[in-house]
């Protein structure tokens, strides 16, 4: 057992290895940083990406490459969770779609 880091977002939920957010309850897609300011960096990437995120690294125990005894958030997830869609905002009259 050794220790690593984790990032978590003001809703309890874990940057997962996919790249979005996740809520946690499979440790195994929670991604991990072996050093404390590579998960900083990764943090600051993704502040800066988002304005709203009020992140925090956190340290954890990891077995098997996976971390261990993460607090598991009750807010759900976003729907939409930042992505993209191919919806355009307005129509051909310039009206906006609903």
């Amino acid at each position: 057992m050794s220790g690593a880091f984790v990032i978590r977002n003001q809703k309890g939920h874990y940057w997962g290895k996919a790249g979005h957010w996740i809520i946690g309850t499979h440790n195994g897609q929670v991604a991990i940083w072996d050093f404390r300011d590579a998960a900083i960096n990764t943090l600051f990437e993704l502040g800066s990406k988002d304005t709203d995120l009020r992140g925090e690294v956190l340290s954890t125990e990891v077995e098997n490459g996976k971390p261990k005894n993460l607090a598991i958030s009750d807010h759900p997830l976003p729907i939409n969770d930042g992505v993209e869609t191919d919806m355009p905002l307005e129509n051909a009259e310039g009206d906006p779609t609903t």
